[in-house]
């Protein structure tokens, strides 16, 4: 794959697979727009995007935020010219328990940055693709969204929503030329944790095998895949 003259919005990127993604792009020559709410970790991952040589940008971004959202975008097309790949990855997963013992606190703000966080970024560059007749969507779900987890109940109908979100919009963007699919990760392993329970692969996956489908997507090659979910997830015991 070739991003060369592509740019790239891409959210989410402090750690892990919003990382792993933004390398992969800065490797196969596309310049990046990187934003996050951590920015100690965007600028780690800024840092080793600029030793791969490609052309960076980053700002430090809270997705549920909309106006702030609306003007990094502007800014990042701005900058680049045109936004022709937006990789929706920013999202939390920070409470574990039974629904009866959580709260709305934590719910509302799984709903605002997991959602919301994804519509955002996605409204304010759209018009812009469909001016161009070219982009590609790629948002981040998870297999909780797909198959449903227990003790991760209210995570798990954010990103089941993502996933709808995905297939609706496809639906309206593909006589423009733009794409838009999803990646549901299963288990991925971060900081070496392996989970063999997981999965028939009897392993987690890496950011990077993620990544690698998040690419794709993202790349000319896949011109003809939208409004479909992808699940990385080593073949998955369901939950």
């Amino acid at each position: 794959m070739d991003f060369s003259g592509k740019a790239a919005f891409v959210t989410g990127v402090s750690h892990g697979i919003g990382r792993a993604i933004a390398l992969g792009l800065a490797k196969n020559n596309a310049a990046l727009f990187l934003c996050d709410i951590d920015k100690a970790g965007l600028k780690e991952t800024a840092k080793a995007v600029n030793e791969l040589g490609a052309q960076v940008e980053i700002c430090g971004l809270d997705v549920s935020d909309e106006a702030a959202v609306h003007a990094v975008m502007d800014k990042a097309i701005l900058r680049f010219g045109k936004i022709d790949i937006l990789i929706n990855n920013a999202g939390i997963y920070n409470t574990f328990g039974l629904f009866q013992n959580s709260n709305s606190v934590d719910w509302k703000k799984k709903i605002e940055v997991n959602i919301l966080g994804t519509m955002y970024p996605t409204q304010a560059v759209l018009n812009h693709m469909i001016a161009n007749r070219y982009g590609r969507i790629v948002n981040i779900g998870s297999v909780a969204g797909v198959y449903g987890i227990p003790n991760m109940t209210d995570y798990a109908m954010t990103k089941g929503a993502v996933i709808a979100f995905t297939k609706s919009l496809a639906k309206e963007t593909a006589p423009f030329g733009v794409t838009v699919n999803a990646v549901s990760p299963g288990s991925i392993s971060v900081s070496g944790e392996d989970m063999p329970e997981h999965s028939f692969t009897g392993r987690a996956g890496t950011p990077e095998e993620c990544a690698n489908v998040v690419l794709f997507l993202a790349s000319d090659e896949a011109s003809y895949v939208s409004g479909q979910n992808y699940l990385v997830d080593g073949c998955r015991k369901k939950m």
